[in-house]
């Protein structure tokens, strides 16, 4: 049963190929927007990943995220996602991602339980 309260991390190394300069979200070799997004919606299928019934999946439906300040190449940065609200498949988490120095972001991020096989099925 999917309850309140369920948690995950989720943990990287920014690395050269997930900076803004490679990603094409802006030009400094540092920790990427989309990949720390990315890493804050990993954290939050975990959360729910074991408690879901057989044949679902979760799929990310809304990020908002504030990227308060830069992570450079070989830090290591862990996002948390902490389920704050359950509204039938509707999943809203509290997520933030820091590094050695603190907290680099924080957000609200959404995403719906889905059957995995109807899911598919709508992609052409």
């Amino acid at each position: 049963m999917i309850e309140k309260g369920l948690s995950a991390q989720s943990a990287t190394s920014v690395r050269a190929e997930n900076t803004a300069a490679a990603m094409g979200s802006g030009d400094l070799p540092v920790f990427a927007t989309p990949a720390m997004v990315a890493l804050m919606e990993n954290a939050a299928m975990k959360a729910v990943a074991e408690h879901l019934p057989e044949g679902a999946t979760t799929v990310g439906a809304e990020m908002n995220a504030t990227h308060i300040k830069p992570s450079g190449v070989g830090a290591v940065v862990t996002a948390s996602a902490v389920l704050v609200g359950v509204e039938g498949r509707k999943l809203t988490f509290n997520v933030g991602a820091h590094d050695a120095e603190g907290m680099i972001g924080e957000g609200v991020h959404i995403r719906y339980v889905v059957d995995r096989e109807k899911f598919m099925a709508k992609v052409r």
